[in-house]
């Protein structure tokens, strides 16, 4: 008889997002890089799903020099033009023209607290949150963190950065952990 591994529902029967539910989502990031990444990715992400993000990964990859804030940073119309042609990302000029935004902003942050890691962890007080989540319990869209961190970005001029998307960067960066309890990753992250 075959066990069967329990896993958040939203990580439904596609390989790509069982893995990424497997070995990623909720796993602490501490690397500024990766953090940039997911920041980058989530905002692309807004009005679609996670799904379709995580098919362009490599491409946006490819196409936003590895993600390198630095790089990003010094785009000018020309890339915003390039990456509006790239058939392997989202197309979305508000999105090309906030990652490029975002990495400004980013290089900024790390300025002045000496890590993106650092001020992003400082809105959970370097913790992470267990919400210790339930099959009847739904997974929030925000909380007061979330709130928070999107108050403060904004402020600072990062671009795609509401509560919603703040909540699911936090839940992809291991910030929260809303693995289900009965959820085979719950425990590990």
């Amino acid at each position: 008889m075959s066990k069967t591994i329990k896993r958040c529902a939203w990580a439904g029967d596609d390989p790509l997002l069982i893995a990424y539910h497997d070995r990623e989502w909720g796993v602490p990031v501490h690397e500024d890089k990766k953090l940039f990444e997911f920041l980058i990715l989530e905002g692309a992400q807004a009005g679609l799903s996670w799904l379709t993000v995580l098919r362009k990964r490599e491409n946006y990859r490819a196409a936003f020099d590895g993600f390198l804030p630095s790089v990003i940073a010094g785009y000018k119309e020309k890339d915003v033009q390039r990456l509006l042609k790239n058939e392997g990302i989202i197309r979305n000029r508000l999105k090309i023209e906030a990652a490029v935004a975002n990495a400004r902003q980013f290089l900024a942050v790390q300025a002045e607290f000496g890590t993106f890691d650092a001020y992003i962890w400082s809105f959970v007080n370097g913790k992470v949150l267990d919400h210790r989540l339930t099959a009847r319990a739904g997974i929030p869209a925000t909380t007061k963190e979330s709130d928070a961190m999107s108050k403060d970005m904004k402020k600072r001029g990062f671009k795609f950065v509401g509560s919603t998307i703040c909540y699911a960067f936090m839940q992809a960066v291991g910030m929260v952990n809303d693995h289900r309890i009965d959820c085979f990753r719950h425990g590990k992250v």
